[in-house]
Formats: structure tokens, C-alpha cells, sequence
């Protein structure tokens, strides 16, 4: 996909890999940039406006746990904008001791979210196609003991984006779908990660020996994934590279004759 010219809806655009995201699509002259987030980074949106006056970017105050919120966000975005190409679900919460807190923003409001959207970009629905890629994990790849909450809800995020991608749905809508596993990187929710784990007992897991990617390595791979998408595809983005994740089924069902 050509970025150029296109209109983006960015939910969690303010976070530690979402600022950098958005850094990388202005560089590509998008038409329109709408920030869905909790709290206003003024002094960023400022600098973003300055530095590119020649795309609308606007921020839409959203509680990704209110369905309504969502809705309400969307609705406005359509009204400015009249349309939006793409959108990036990238909020996330990495905190197992917020059990209910973590399925809400991670799997709930992401579900709401491409929900919600598709009411605006079903071309059976007067819209006009476009691409909502997912941010997930490695967790959401394979099971990460020490957070298994956060684990279970990406999981949940990586099969939900696939189901999503099935082909009768994109040859009806014209929406496609792909999912990112970003690996370890340098954000705020690997802070105080001792205080975060499912239980107090860890098992062994070395994470700080783990090698880390930068956000500016994740975002430009997220970009690069948008720009080069094709429905369906789970993406790992690690350490500045990109590799295909080929998900095998484990049932073929039998049917009756």
C-alpha cells in the first residue's frame, strides 16, 4: 500500500512505540493522522502539527475499556475525514496483577475497535476498503510464563486478526488484516517488569540478558509491513528484521457425506 496521501487512525499513538509509528508514517505524506488515545501529549501533537503542516493530524480522547468511546471516536473521525484508509490497533498493557484491566485493553478494545471500524470501511457498507493491522506479540505467538494474562489476551489478538483475514471476508470488504508480534523492545512496559508477573515466583526467564530492539527498529518494520501487506499474514518483528510466521492448522474437519 502507498501510504501517500492516505488517511490513518492510530489507537495508542502517544505510547512508547506508537510516537515512533507515527514518526515514520508522516515521513510518508499521509493525507490525515487521528491519535485515539487516553491522555493528550500536547507538547508532541504540537511538534507533529509544525513539522507537518500539510497533514491534518488531530487527536480523538478515547477510553479503549468504553465500547461507547470507540464508537464516538470513529463517528467523528468519519465526519472529518469523510473516510480513513488504515487503521493501527497499538494499545497495549503488560500488567498481570491488573487481571481484568488487561483483558480490556488488550483483547476487548482491540475486538471493539476492528468492529467498530469496519461499520466505516466494509465496501458492502458504502466504505472503502483499506488494511487494520493488529499489534500483538511473541506472547502472542507462544506462551510467555511469567505473563500469562497478558500472554493468553495477544494470543487471543493474534487468532482474532487472523479469523478476521479469512478470504471470503476480504473479497466481500475489502478490508484486509495482518497481525505484528514485536519482540523484546525498549518501551515502558518492560518497567518494574518484577512487579508485573502473573505470580511473585518466576520461573527462570533471563530477561535481562534478552536482546532488545529499539522502537525506531519496531516502527519502521511496522511501517514497512503496511506498506508491503498481505491479508492474513502473522509478521515477527525482531531486532529490525521482519519474518513470516506460517501458523500450521491442527484440524482438518471431517464432513458427513
Amino acid at each position: 500500500m502507498n501510504l501517500s496521501g492516505k488517511n490513518v487512525v492510530y489507537f495508542g499513538g502517544f505510547g512508547g512505540i506508537g510516537q515512533k509509528c507515527v514518526q515514520e508514517l508522516l515521513q510518508r505524506k499521509i493525507k490525515s493522522l487521528a491519535i485515539f488515545d487516553l491522555t493528550e501529549n500536547r507538547q508532541v501533537l504540537d511538534e507533529w502539527k509544525s513539522k507537518n503542516p500539510n497533514t491534518d493530524i488531530f487527536y480523538q480522547k478515547v477510553d479503549i475499556t468504553q465500547k461507547s468511546d470507540i464508537e464516538a471516536a470513529y463517528k467523528a473521525t468519519v465526519e472529518r475525514l469523510g473516510h480513513f484508509d488504515v487503521v493501527v490497533n497499538g494499545s497495549g498493557l503488560m500488567n498481570d496483577r491488573l487481571i481484568e484491566l488487561t483483558i480490556q485493553i488488550n483483547l476487548l478494545g482491540v475486538v471493539y475497535s476492528c468492529l467498530t471500524a469496519l461499520e466505516y470501511m466494509d465496501k458492502t457498507k458504502g466504505g472503502k476498503g483499506g488494511l487494520i493491522l493488529n499489534i500483538s506479540s511473541i506472547a502472542g505467538l507462544q506462551p510467555t510464563s511469567t505473563m500469562a494474562i497478558y500472554s493468553a489476551t495477544k494470543t487471543g489478538v493474534t487468532t482474532f486478526t487472523r479469523a478476521l483475514a479469512h478470504p471470503s471476508y476480504y473479497d466481500r470488504s475489502g478490508v484486509g488484516f495482518i497481525t505484528v508480534c514485536p519482540g523484546f523492545t525498549k518501551t515502558g512496559l518492560l518497567d518494574d517488569i518484577g512487579n508485573k508477573t502473573t505470580f511473585d515466583y518466576q520461573p527462570p526467564m533471563m530477561a535481562s540478558k534478552i536482546k532488545k530492539q529499539t522502537p525506531e527498529q519496531c516502527a519502521r518494520s511496522l511501517v514497512r509491513a503496511i506498506e508491503t501487506y498481505k491479508n492474513g499474514a502473522v509478521l515477527l518483528l525482531e531486532l529490525g528484521e521482519t519474518h513470516e510466521v506460517n501458523i500450521p492448522s491442527h484440524w482438518k474437519p471431517q464432513f458427513e457425506d
